[in-house]
């Protein structure tokens, strides 16, 4: 079975399958003459075409603080939104994001990549739609922020099943020295969404400058629909290229390996009911009624001597004729599996192997280390970057004065100064450094490094001036993204084989987004019971336990997945026939 994974093709097979092939399959036979960082024009295609649900990601993840001031003065004449509103509005693209993540996590399994990717992206257009489609003019306040949010759930869900798709894409076609700097360079697209944003931001308010100083602050309802639909291009630009991308060479030898064992075990199942029967029939036991009911009989009756032999075409009484108790459409589907009855077979067995896989501990500890790395860094990481108006506040960027336009002008400009300092360089560092480091490294790291200027944070909140302060916030920036935000995407994309990477990556993944949506509904409330810094201190708590669940997790630089799937197999099989 190890032999039979790590064969290549040959050259007549390549052949082939030309016709369905495309740049991108040149990717998956790099050479190794220049830096992992060191990008090919089909890697920068495959970049373009994976990296865009990330920087959609993060551009949503940063527009929706302004857009929800924006829509203060649209709705409630610069008054403060509801606060289970606001919650609502700002958590609902998390909330979709659990639901894409293991929903299309699982299909990607067990489907096939090819048939899923792409419709991630179609939900996330479409929900991009509706929700500048809100019919402020019409609706309640309250019953605009409602249609708000709940097509940002929609969008969420599309946004979320972006993780696993992208991640099992590119790794699926990944050198294995090169593997992890690719899943950096994606997830790297974070950065650039949130870069892009606050400029969008402030050029769409420079536009509406001389209407809204007017006094028509009822206009900022344009700007907010504006920001929101720009998001639309780069989601139409990389559409045809995810619908048509063919399914990786890595992830086809994986589902044939499958096949095979499959056709094998029903091979061996129907050659133990036809010896079974054949024993009957010589011991003289009638066969007919139990026969027929296994699908190895012509109906005969209870008694006959002779016993059906498989693959003999034989009639039924309504003159269908059958092959081996079935009709020629059901051999038809099982053999070239297609049909709804074939897809409902493979994902049902699909669940099954998944279960059986992590039954195991030595698996089980991946996925519990996986799930929890994600789920404490989401809880520090969007408890600070959905709730910014607090650091805003600290650095004179909080726009709590001036006219509507200056306020919304002033944080746009906050939120770039937070963007540029520490957001896209703690990316790139990883980028840089990936292959060199190593995963289990930066993550623990980055993990320490945020609980120490958390703790900095926390304990001096109320008396450190505003430099220190911005210096402070652009480091715990830095080495979220030189950290765990970065290595808790790659890991599970990295740790787990093909077979399983998609769905157990959306696990790992939803598993984050929890965490994400209880610090976005708790933060609020507990800053205002127990204090900022308090709060803080909870997230310096996260970022230990954070680092300690790490340890659960191997280093996975130069670890192939599948081979040690293919031993594991293999060493299973050779306990069995002992």
């Amino acid at each position: 079975m190890f032999d039979r994974l790590s064969a290549q093709p040959e050259r007549g097979e390549e052949v082939e399958h030309t016709h369905v092939r495309s740049g991108l399959e040149e990717y998956e036979r790099s050479g190794e003459g220049r830096p992992p960082w060191m990008l090919t024009a089909t890697e920068l295609k495959l970049l373009g075409i994976a990296g865009v649900g990330f920087f959609l990601d993060a551009y949503d993840l940063f527009i929706i603080n302004p857009v929800a001031t924006m829509l203060q003065y649209r709705l409630y004449d610069g008054k403060a939104l509801p606060a289970n509103l606001e919650g609502f509005v700002k958590a609902g693209a998390n909330i979709g994001s659990v639901i894409g993540q293991f929903l299309f996590g699982y299909l990607a399994d067990s489907l096939g990549r090819k048939r899923v990717y792409g419709k991630e992206l179609l939900l996330i257009i479409v929900a991009t739609i509706l929700c500048i489609t809100t019919p402020t003019g019409r609706l309640s306040p309250k019953g605009s922020l409602v249609y708000l949010g709940v097509f940002r759930i929609l969008l969420g869900v599309g946004v979320g099943g972006d993780y696993p798709m992208s991640a099992s894409v590119s790794t699926d076609r990944a050198v294995l020295r090169k593997r992890g700097t690719m899943l950096a360079y994606i997830f790297a697209n974070q950065g650039w969404g949130s870069f892009v944003g606050s400029i969008v931001t402030m050029v769409v308010l420079a536009c509406y400058k001389h209407v809204m100083q007017e006094g028509k602050t009822s206009r900022v309802d344009g700007v907010w629909r504006i920001i929101i639909g720009l998001s639309l291009v780069p989601a139409f630009a990389t559409l045809y290229q995810r619908l048509t991308l063919p399914e990786a060479r890595r992830f086809e030898a994986v589902r044939r390996l499958d096949a095979g064992d499959d056709e094998l075990a029903r091979a061996k199942k129907a050659q133990l009911r036809e010896d079974a029967a054949r024993e009957r029939a010589e011991k003289g036991v009638g066969v007919g009624a139990r026969d027929e009911k296994e699908g190895t009989s012509d109906g005969s009756s209870e008694g006959s001597s002779e016993a059906p032999q498989a693959g003999v075409v034989h009639e039924k009484r309504a003159g269908e004729r059958v092959v081996g108790g079935e009709t020629p459409e059901a051999v038809i589907e099982a053999e070239q599996g297609v049909g709804a009855k074939e897809l409902t077979r493979r994902k049902k067995a699909h669940f099954r192997e998944f279960l059986t896989y992590f039954a195991e501990w030595r698996h089980a500890r991946i996925l519990i280390g996986t799930c929890s790395c994600w789920f404490f860094l989401d809880i520090a990481f969007y408890g600070i970057n959905l709730n910014q108006n607090v650091v805003l506040q600290q650095i004179g960027f909080d726009g709590k004065t001036g006219t509507p336009w200056e306020r919304l002008f002033k944080i746009a400009t906050g939120n770039l100064i937070i963007t540029a300092l520490g957001f896209v360089p703690g990316y790139y560092a990883t980028v840089f450094t990936i292959e060199w480091l190593g995963r289990k490294w930066i993550q623990i790291q980055g993990f320490l490094m945020c609980a120490l200027f958390l703790a900095i944070l926390a304990g001096k909140f109320t008396t450190m001036g505003t430099v220190p302060f911005i210096v402070c916030f652009a480091l715990l920036q830095f080495f979220f993204n030189f950290g765990a935000n970065t290595t808790t995407y790659c890991y599970p994309a990295e740790v787990f084989p093909t077979r399983f990477r998609a769905f157990a990556h959306g696990m790992s993944a939803a598993a984050g987004k929890s965490g994400a949506i209880i610090t976005a509904l708790l933060f609020n409330t507990l800053s205002e019971r127990i204090g900022t810094p308090a709060v803080l201190w909870i997230f310096f708590g996260c970022c230990i336990v954070g680092a300690a669940c790490t340890l659960l997790l191997p280093e996975v630089r130069g670890r192939d997945p599948d081979v040690i799937d293919a031993e594991e197999i293999r060493a299973a099989s050779a306990a069995a026939r002992r």
